[in-house]
């Protein structure tokens, strides 16, 4: 899969949703589009449940990055999105945080096949599981 999940930051509280953020880079050698992939969240032998789809997405170029924010940009009850230098932010406009506790799998997925997935690991550097 071209698409990996580098850090997965969870937010402090359920209500500050904008401080839940993934790092997600393009690996392969091709631009990758993430126009009408599913999110699907779930737990290690579930099927998970699909939580929308990313619409209008972003194209990212190879080696690129960018920061994927759970919440609504201009809600302030969701609190202060993530800003790093020269990288773009992409919200997916979410009520409610997608990471559910220790081991979440969050998928992206197009037609049933996984385009990019990661399970999250609290005590991991960067969140993510085997890092």
């Amino acid at each position: 899969m071209p698409l990996v999940f580098r850090e997965i930051h969870a937010a402090p509280d359920a209500k500050r949703i904008n401080e839940e953020w993934f790092l997600l880079e393009n690996t392969g050698a091709a631009a990758v589009s993430t126009a009408g992939l599913k999110v699907i969240v779930g737990k290690e032998g579930k099927r998970g449940s699909a939580l929308g789809v990313i619409d209008p997405g972003f194209l990212l170029q190879p080696g690129e990055k960018i920061l994927v924010v759970t919440g609504v940009p201009g809600k302030k009850s969701h609190g202060d999105p993530p800003t790093r230098e020269n990288m773009r932010v992409y919200h997916l406009l979410q009520r409610e945080p997608l990471l559910r506790g220790n081991g979440t799998i969050v998928r992206f997925a197009l037609n049933q096949m996984d385009v990019a997935k990661v399970t999250y690991a609290q005590e991991a550097p960067t969140g993510v599981a085997g890092c």
